[in-house]
């Protein structure tokens, strides 16, 4: 969706682009003024615009970025649960010496701090 600061900022910008025209053909120099300032003022408010329309398609990337990476970790994390699982099944003594081995490990880190 474009905002609409671009769409006003362009017709201002085109306004005043003709009215410095009509002012520099006519020799009017206020009218010729007059429509170089508009015209600047449009230019700025369609920047404006692009800045905004910018910034909102960088907020919607981050969010389907974040939701991307929300759903994955939920899976990985499910499907490494499962293979532990398994493993605990099929070996449930190593699983039990590892699992004693890194609560000593974790112990005596723990017990140095």
């Amino acid at each position: 969706m474009v905002d609409t600061s671009r769409i006003t900022g362009a017709a201002k910008e085109l306004g005043g682009t003709v009215q410095g025209a009509v002012g520099d053909l006519t020799g009017s120099k206020s009218d010729s003024v007059e429509g170089r300032v508009r015209e600047a003022q449009g230019s700025a408010e369609n920047l404006y615009g692009q800045a905004k329309d910018a910034v909102r398609h960088a907020v919607d990337e981050a969010y389907d970025f974040a939701e991307d990476a929300y759903e994955n970790g939920g899976r990985s994390l499910r499907r490494g649960s499962r293979e532990v699982g398994e493993y605990v099944s099929e070996a449930p003594v190593a699983s039990l010496l590892i699992a004693g081995a890194v609560g000593f490990g974790l112990g005596l880190l723990v017990s140095r701090l």
